[in-house]
């Protein structure tokens, strides 16, 4: 098989100051089709929140580096933290990524996991690398419907709650590792468990982690990730920001990990996330490694969360695009192709 042939990362143009503090303003592009984009904008933003989209709470849009437009619904605002939801996965690619930069992991080896110790537990040969990629093969029912067995409510909300890590560790394999894709934010509260191991924190030293060597060095101040009892960083699902701040997020993945010249991801980090991983038949689109692919279009990467939480990631135009709302399950490809509406807009 042919290897997968990435579009070029776009350096921040120079003379753009970076939004480490606040974002450079830019105007809307000769080429760009502005009559198109106030129609999308005009219709997620309606009065009366469009069937089709439900509730459009903020967009941000950044063009080769600078903050072009942003548009928020009714009591909504530049300085109002949205929930990540599922956009904490990214986050979480990063901190791993952080800790193989030093070499305090190393993703293809096997997970260093506890709960998968015992004499041949089959568990114990899944690595790092597929724990990243949701291709681990361990049972786990991603189901946001209370009604019926759902373990992710389970583990967030029931009793894996207080030990999130613990809690996804401990259930069994369902298929051969790398074999079958599933996605599960089970498997992202094993890898964060694994990063507070790796980096020796819990808690408030976990959070001053995150701080020291991510969220505070570009700018994403506004960052509150959420911790469990046993103080592991609920990866999967928890850290509210500001819109803004998560187009900060967007742009350090845009530059391949480097901001204000210094890289802050190890080089081939960003390429790793947005390699294609292998899939049987899905109807869950692309997948690379805690990031999803094609949503902005082709060579195009994304963030994506529950109810239509996005942060769009497009090398080909260098743009980021973020999405914030409260969108029903049943709607949310329109909300993916509106998204690939507001890029297309920039494509001439």
């Amino acid at each position: 098989m042919s290897a997968t042939v990435l579009p070029p990362l776009p350096q921040q143009p120079k003379g753009t100051p970076w939004p480490t503090k606040e974002w450079p303003r830019g105007d809307m592009p000769g080429e760009a089709d502005g009559k198109r984009l106030a129609a999308l904008l005009d219709h997620a933003f309606a009065k009366d929140a469009p069937a089709d989209l439900g509730e459009t709470h903020a967009t941000v849009i950044v063009k080769d580096g600078k903050l072009i437009l942003e548009r928020y619904w009714t009591g909504f605002g530049p300085d109002v933290t949205c929930p990540s939801w599922s956009k904490a996965k990214s986050i979480t690619q990063a901190l791993v990524g952080i800790l193989a930069g030093e070499g305090k992991l190393d993703i293809h080896a096997p997970a260093a996991v506890p709960e998968w110790k015992g004499v041949d537990d089959k568990r114990a040969a899944i690595t790092l690398d597929q724990l990243l990629r949701m291709s681990s093969g361990l049972a786990f029912r991603e189901d946001y419907v209370e009604a019926g067995v759902s373990d992710v409510i389970e583990m967030l909300f029931g009793k894996g709650k207080d030990d999130v890590g613990h809690f996804a560790a401990s259930f069994p394999l369902e298929h051969k590792p790398d074999t079958f894709w599933s996605y599960s934010s089970g498997t992202t509260n094993i890898i964060s468990r694994i990063v507070k191991d790796a980096a020796g924190v819990s808690g408030d030293s976990y959070e001053a982690f995150m701080r020291e060597r991510l969220l505070d060095r570009i700018g994403m101040t506004s960052a509150l990730p959420k911790f469990d009892a046993a103080g592991t960083f609920i990866g999967s699902s928890f850290c509210y920001a500001t819109p803004r701040d998560f187009a900060r997020f967007g742009l350090l993945y845009l530059r391949d990990g480097v901001w204000e010249g210094q890289r802050i991801l190890p080089e081939g980090w960003v390429d790793y996330a947005r390699t294609p991983t292998w899939q049987q038949p899905t109807d869950s689109g692309p997948y690379g490694a805690q990031w999803w692919l094609g949503v902005g279009g082709p060579g195009s990467f994304s963030a994506n969360g529950y109810e239509g939480q996005f942060t769009v990631c497009c090398p080909d135009i260098d743009l980021v695009i973020v999405r914030h709302g409260k969108t029903p399950a049943a709607q949310s490809d329109n909300v993916k192709a509106w998204l690939k509406g507001i890029a297309d807009c920039f494509r001439g």
